[in-house]
């Protein structure tokens, strides 16, 4: 895999519609379905390290958190009830490995 280049300005930074932007879409113009990669606790930054290094890796993550989990990431920072990581469809697989591999011999 290769990783992807990021412009100065951009790095770090959630602007609104990025991932929209990112997400792969078929040859018809249709946005790749996403698929469940993960649960993470969301205390220790572990959804914070896994979702830079897929996106990293040019793999775009959606962040859901389960139950009232928005509530406590907006108050509190961080979410009680974790963090489900999803991903497209067409790069589960890749995700997936990378997900396993935690030495990053990828």
């Amino acid at each position: 895999m290769e990783a992807i280049k990021w412009s100065s300005g951009e790095w770090g930074r959630q602007l609104t519609g990025d991932l929209l932007r990112r997400w792969p879409r078929d040859e018809d113009g249709v946005l790749d379905a996403p698929v469940f990669l993960c649960h993470c606790s969301g205390l220790d930054m572990d959804e914070a390290l896994l979702t830079s290094r897929m996106e990293f890796y040019g793999i775009p993550c959606l962040r859901q958190y389960p139950e009232n989990g928005d509530f406590g990431k907006i108050i509190l920072g961080v979410s009680g009830t974790g963090v489900d990581v999803y991903v497209p469809a067409s790069l589960w697989a890749d995700a997936s490995e990378l997900l396993h591999d935690p030495e990053g011999t990828t």
